[in-house]
């Protein structure tokens, strides 16, 4: 036992200030001799279910309770509690520093043992997949200071929250800039609704595309379509031509379109396909270790297609879990996946039966699970009628939404070329006649809305290189 493990064990079991600073952050597996290990427990045990250190007594009486101890470990463990003891004269913070940086370095130490122990084929239950994810958890250990907001001390750090400009990923669509006030911001998980073949995924593909002509990175991950489809649309709306019609252009003309995008767009677009109801937000979680790792990729939105039909990392579809258990879970974990990565997050959902020719849906019409309009902090649906289909229109309506007034522009049109899987702004009088469409007519036409994009995120013209 090192004479910094056991200062640590020392204070944690006599010192009361320190013990209720470290004692969350700290896991038997920072320890490394087996004795170690056992005291922790008893130790963290005790102040977990008595909220208060132990004196030397107790710890010997719970040591005796511990089954199977052979008389060798048990003397070693009565002569670790014997030689435990506090130096009153110990500066506090230096201690919990030294605390940190000794769980940090235990931490990094194991995950490349057991990096090393699944490489050499060691480990039944993990694969060579897990190690970016565990390597990151391991330096990712530090202890978290922040206790809460006090309304009164943090109150100028409150003020500067409320001037500071949201970073926000803006639509290349008017209307969608208009109910989200420019844009969707980072942490959010955003839901698409719409029946078979309305748009869902023309409406992911299309905003995905524009976010890339915005010079952002994009990670679309499909669990329905292969990922070369994925990629067709996508070439389809940047080249501004009919999807039947990429397959037989010339491969010099197409590589020439290619190069064209790559000179004018910095970000970059990683597609990734997995099969129907097999990953989920574990999964998403290693691709981006794994991205990272590889490529130095970060994506700055995340399109997933669709929520529906992922997996949920805490709950098995195996028939003992309710659709609505195991849809919100779904939601709740990508939500998280959001929070976690800093990034917006888009997906989408079916809508049920009754829904499914009703031209004024609404939440009450989303497929399988109500936990997941819960969850979400935007979500519309998609509407199409024979008339709009006529008229190259599809209508958009809010169903929630986090960001504005939801009452304000519910309803709106938007133009549609299904050939070339592109959205687009109509003329205004287009917009004319929606019924409760509660359209807002001070702010600024189509062509001069005005959004504030931060530089990394400015919408380029594209008319040059289309």
């Amino acid at each position: 036992m090192s004479d910094l493990s056991r200062l640590i064990l020392s204070n944690l079991a006599y010192n009361d200030s320190f013990s209720r600073r470290v004692a969350p952050f700290l896991s038997e597996e920072y320890f490394e001799d087996n004795s170690d290990k056992i005291i922790f427990k008893i130790v963290s045990g005790f102040i977990k279910e008595y909220n208060t250190t132990p004196t030397k007594d107790a710890i010997m009486i719970c040591l005796d309770k511990v089954g199977e101890l052979n008389d060798g470990a048990f003397i070693s463990c009565k002569n670790l509690v014997d030689s435990l003891e506090i130096d009153e004269k110990t500066d506090q913070e230096w201690l919990v520093n030294e605390t940190e940086n000794y769980c940090k370095e235990r931490s990094i130490y194991n995950a490349i043992m057991e990096s090393i122990h699944i490489i050499d084929g060691k480990s039944k239950s993990k694969t060579e997949n897990a190690i970016p994810s565990i390597l990151s958890d391991a330096l990712a250990v530090s202890f978290d200071a922040h206790i809460g907001h006090d309304y009164i001390e943090d109150s100028e750090q409150r003020f500067e929250f409320y001037n500071q400009v949201e970073t926000k990923i803006g639509f290349d669509l008017d209307y969608m800039n208009r109910i989200t006030g420019g844009g969707t911001p980072q942490k959010t998980l955003n839901i698409v609704m719409a029946g078979t073949g309305v748009g869902k995924s023309l409406f992911l593909c299309h905003h995905a595309a524009a976010c890339l002509s915005q010079n952002q990175n994009v990670l679309y991950i499909t669990c329905e379509m292969a990922e070369e489809r994925i990629a067709e649309r996508i070439d389809a709306n940047l080249f501004d031509m009919k999807i039947d019609e990429i397959g037989a252009l010339p491969k010099e003309m197409y590589k020439s379109k290619l190069e064209k995008i790559s000179n004018h767009v910095k970000g970059k677009l990683i597609i990734k396909e997995y099969p129907t109801a097999s990953a989920g937000a574990t999964h998403f979680r290693n691709l981006l270790d794994e991205l990272w790792l590889k490529k130095k990729f970060k994506p700055d939105i995340i399109f997933i297609d669709y929520l529906n039909i992922c997996n949920s990392s805490r709950l098995k579809n195996n028939g003992a879990v309710n659709s609505y258990t195991f849809v919100k879970a779904i939601a709740e974990e990508l939500r998280g996946l959001a929070i976690e990565q800093n990034v917006p997050i888009f997906s989408a959902t079916q809508v049920n039966r009754s829904g499914f020719n009703n031209s004024d849906m609404g939440l009450e019409d989303t497929s399988e699970s109500f936990g997941l309009p819960q969850t979400a902090d935007l979500m519309f649906a998609l509407i199409s009628t024979e008339e709009l289909e006529e008229r190259d229109q599809i209508m958009v309506k809010q169903l929630k939404n986090r960001y504005n007034d939801p009452a304000k522009n519910r309803k709106f049109v938007l133009g549609i070329n299904r050939g070339k899987m592109k959205l687009y702004d109509v003329d205004v009088e287009e917009q004319n006649g929606i019924v409760n469409s509660n359209q807002s007519t001070e702010e600024k036409a189509a062509s001069g809305y005005d959004i504030t994009f931060n530089d990394k995120f400015k919408k380029q013209d594209l008319s040059s290189w289309k």
